[in-house]
């Protein structure tokens, strides 16, 4: 299979079952088990290698990777349902206690950069390891903070440590899988970041209701505890160098995991500086920025409904707590309509293309999704504005918000898979600026969703909210057109490794 992208094509010329390779060495062509697609990138002869580790350890390994992402959305919404008790035991206004949240949300963003620095000097799984020990010290921290001051540290530092996989899953399905899977997989994966916002307050309005704000944390601690254990348990190192002419040996998986070995060898990889300014290099490719700032006006209004929505619920619906736990099945069901409905989508997208033009697929094609998905994204605002300011029945809030959810699941991996097409050395960095953008546009939204909507009314607040996610139409449009020549203006990333 061949891209029209010189970055990401990764190009050999086929002689049958043989490949000359651009070193004019000859080497024998790997193909998937029916021997319908060619295997890109081509696996080594190692067993080490991570493409060639049974799929079963494959799929373990991004379900837990998968796992871990859905936890720093999930506390964090865990902290907004828990505002109100919070303000009455500490004796502080809301707004007040809304700085801990604040500081987390901002903090899944800026942690994530960290991450991308750390895997790419240390390696994947030392990484991923001390971050999510770290996340479940610090929310057992946020179970018994003793006061509000200890409880703001313990979040801030919380929403650093457990973005990890959030922040830097791209790197892991790189590293495991093939290019044909990458969609399949960045779905999968993506779907559990979409859903966490929505399953921390559906459950912890229910234990709200009955128990103290400290049983929702403790919930949330017991799951980091749990995504610890699968890390110890299961997860291996996933960096491989199929440039080096001799690889480090693997003796330990306990000297892995703490990072020992990845320590010794760390000289085959990026140097510290090297691995500092990668992120930097990767966010003035114009694509990658033109992307992040789409992301950013068309994610930021998730967070805003989240904040302002069990306001109205309450004040038009006479909504308890309860009802509004319930009403949050309207996204988790819409997120996994889009999960499934992506999973067949972007692969159907890929492969009629690829029939079609004697098996070429240039990054842009990617974004059909993102251009299909945009419609439920427009329509789903709208609808939300309507039902709320003419008072409409409650289930035509939820259809609008399901329809927004639905959008936005397909549109991320849209995103992803098209930025990694463009760029797979950079997988982590490309993760890291996509969810920094994510969490800046909650960061900032937070401070003024619930005056601008209190203010202005619905109507013109979502109104509003769908006139720029469609200026984001027209920056997409512009990366679909020019995408290419931005590419070759911009130049290839030339990173020391992947």
């Amino acid at each position: 299979m061949e891209h029209s992208d010189k970055e990401s094509s990764r190009e050999i010329v086929t002689v049958e079952d043989e490949a000359i390779g651009r070193d004019g060495s000859v080497e024998t062509l790997k193909y998937n088990k029916d021997h319908t697609i060619l295997l890109d990138p081509q696996p080594s002869n190692d067993k080490n290698d991570p493409l060639n580790w049974s799929q079963t350890k494959k799929n373990l390994v991004l379900f837990i990777i998968s796992f871990i992402a859905l936890l720093p959305d999930y506390g964090s919404a865990t902290g907004a349902v828990t505002l109100i008790p919070q303000s009455v035991i500490w004796n502080l206004p809301e707004q007040v206690v809304n700085h801990s949240q604040v500081g987390n949300v901002f903090m899944l963003g800026a942690g994530g950069l960290f991450v991308t620095v750390c895997g790419a000097y240390f390696g994947r799984l030392p990484t991923l390891f001390w971050f999510v020990l770290n996340a479940l010290w610090t929310a057992i921290w946020c179970t018994f903070p003793g006061n509000f001051q200890g409880f703001l540290a313990a979040r801030i530092l919380n929403g650093f440590f457990a973005t990890v996989t959030q922040s830097g899953g791209m790197m892991f399905i790189e590293d495991m899988f093939f290019f044909h899977e990458h969609a399949r997989k960045i779905n999968i994966w993506s779907s559990f970041i979409i859903l966490s916002p929505y399953m921390g307050p559906l459950f912890t309005a229910f234990i709200v209701n009955t128990q103290p704000w400290q049983v929702a944390f403790g919930l949330y601690s017991a799951m980091t505890g749990l995504g610890l254990i699968l890390v110890v348990l299961f997860v291996d190192e996933t960096y491989y160098d199929r440039r080096l002419p001799e690889q480090p040996p693997r003796k330990s998986r306990m000297l892995r995991l703490v990072g020992v070995e990845q320590w010794r060898s760390r000289h085959l990889r990026n140097s510290l500086w090297q691995a500092i300014l990668r992120p930097v290099r990767v966010i003035m490719k114009p694509t990658v920025l033109l992307c992040s700032v789409f992301y950013l006006i068309t994610f930021a209004w998730v967070v805003g409904i989240n904040t302002t929505l069990a306001i109205f619920l309450t004040s038009l619906y006479g909504f308890g707590v309860k009802q509004v736990g319930f009403f949050y099945f309207a996204p988790i069901v819409a997120a996994i309509l889009g999960e499934l409905v992506g999973s067949w989508l972007h692969d159907f997208i890929a492969n009629t293309y690829i029939r079609r033009h004697d098996g070429h697929l240039p990054p842009e094609v990617r974004l059909w999704a993102v251009f299909l998905a945009e419609p439920f994204i427009i329509t789903g605002l709208i609808v939300m504005g309507f039902a709320l300011e003419r008072h409409y029945h409650y289930m035509v809030t939820a259809v609008g918000w399901g329809l927004y959810v639905f959008g936005i699941m397909i549109m991320t991996v849209g995103i992803n898979a098209y930025n990694l097409d463009c760029y797979p050395q950079a997988s982590g960095e490309l993760t890291a600026w996509i969810n920094f953008a994510r969490t800046t546009a909650g960061f900032i939204v937070s401070y003024f969703m619930v005056e601008w909507v209190q203010r202005l009314g619905a109507e013109v607040a979502f109104g509003t909210q769908a006139a720029i996610c469609g200026v984001g139409c027209v920056i997409m449009g512009i990366v679909y057109f020019f995408g290419a020549r931005m590419r070759a203006w911009a130049g290839p990333l030339n990173l020391a490794t992947n």
